[in-house]
């Protein structure tokens, strides 16, 4: 038996990175998965976005551990196409007791320089998206009534503040005083709600040219090995980022029995990046 064996888990973003690694790690421990992405590129992101094809492969990925999945071309931004998903995996599998909101965006830019575009896009999908996920997904739980646990994505930067991503530190600390809020509504439900904020992680949102100059302004066009070395000494452990299968198992965790009393909190996976001093690493 499986750490969630028998449970359905709702997946957002899950066509690569980060939302294909918690699909394939609660499908390890026995959970049916229902994944959905938008699969389409936003002009504001300056980075290339997951495809229908990526979706295709998590769906390969997942069946590969005899686990049943539901895929779907879902943006975020659109609450009819969630509910509707909602309602599909229902009849599907009768039930939804897992939740991971996912999807994100990242761009760039000082606060001032931000265009409207950029601010509007980058809540619409990091804060917005969020709570329509939630809004989905819920009423359909609590009609169950099974419980169940809803893990959100967030970041260090839903917790402190981060330079050159403004539109970003807003839409991720939004999402932890959401987190929180559902977590006391839900509490009656036996639903728990809990955030996870992970530091850099090794994904296509980081290794991208816009990203690196960010982090290495130092430097003209660096490479994958400089950008880094950067990313290391944000770290107290000596690492440039934390691997999307790191951030599975704690998702894996907040999922299943074993953290069954835990609720309302900021799961922080960091690599002692928010430590106020560390020692420097060599390069």
């Amino acid at each position: 038996m499986g750490r969630v064996s028998g449970k359905v888990a709702f997946i957002t973003g899950a066509a690569r990175g980060q939302g294909r690694a918690h699909a394939i790690r609660l499908a390890e421990e026995g959970a049916d998965i229902v994944a959905v992405d938008a699969c389409a590129p936003i002009t504001t992101v300056p980075y290339h976005l997951p495809t229908l094809d990526d979706l295709a492969q998590t769906a390969k990925l997942v069946e590969e551990h005899d686990r049943r999945i539901l895929t779907r071309q879902v943006d975020v931004r659109d609450l009819a196409g969630l509910e509707q998903m909602v309602a599909d995996a229902v009849a599907e599998f009768g039930h939804i007791d897992i939740v991971v909101a996912n999807a994100g965006i990242a761009s760039l830019g000082p606060c001032w320089e931000l265009t409207e575009e950029q601010w509007e896009e980058m809540i619409a999908v990091n804060l917005t998206g969020v709570w329509k996920t939630t809004k989905a997904v819920i009423p359909a739980m609590i009609e169950a009534g099974r419980g169940g646990s809803i893990i959100l994505t967030s970041s260090m930067a839903g917790l402190w503040p981060f330079a050159g991503i403004g539109h970003y530190v807003a839409a991720k600390h939004g999402v932890t005083g959401l987190m929180r809020t559902l977590a006391v509504e839900l509490g009656p439900h036996d639903i728990r709600v809990n955030s996870v904020h992970p530091t850099i992680v090794n994904t296509d949102m980081v290794h991208n040219e816009a990203t690196y100059s960010l982090f290495v302004p130092q430097l003209e066009n660096p490479t994958p090995a400089e950008a880094g070395d950067a990313f290391r000494f944000m770290h107290a452990l000596n690492v440039p980022w934390c691997e999307p299968s790191d951030i599975s198992n704690l998702v894996l965790f907040l999922a299943c029995e074993e953290s069954r009393r835990i609720t309302g909190t900021t799961q922080v996976i960091d690599a002692g990046g928010n430590f106020p001093f560390k020692i420097p690493h060599s390069s």
